[in-house]
């Protein structure tokens, strides 16, 4: 497992994902009402970027435990960043509902990886 601790974090596909995901979200927020610009536009973007940072930042850590704690974190704000999707299609936010299943499909992935990251670090 020194393997996960010593390799970059670049190299982990559960951070590519969710690379791929906050593109896809800064995308996607970019079409919101003007007045949203401090409100839901900027709280989707930070929880997707709090994703991607928290899975780099644990893997940078010394010790298992201390990146399955940010694995922890990284999974948080991937529950906060679902949400606050949803909240936006609900509110109208959103121009097209694939939008919608393509950030929820990506979110499913990378929970599942992350899921399973974390129980392999146990």
């Amino acid at each position: 497992m020194g393997e996960v601790l010593s390799a970059n974090y670049k190299d982990l596909i559960v951070w590519q994902r969710a690379m791929q995901l906050s593109q896809k979200s800064y995308e996607v927020t970019r079409e919101f009402p003007a007045d949203e610009k401090f409100g839901l536009v900027s709280q989707i973007r930070r929880a997707s970027v709090s994703v991607v940072s928290n899975i780099a930042e644990g893997q940078g850590r010394m010790t298992k435990g201390e990146f399955r704690q940010f694995l922890g974190h990284a999974r948080g704000s991937l529950f906060e960043l679902e949400t606050q999707v949803l909240l936006a299609e609900q509110l109208g936010f959103v121009v097209r509902a694939k939008d919608v299943n393509a950030i929820c499909e990506m979110v499913e992935e990378v929970k599942k990886m992350l899921n399973g990251l974390i129980k392999s670090l146990a």
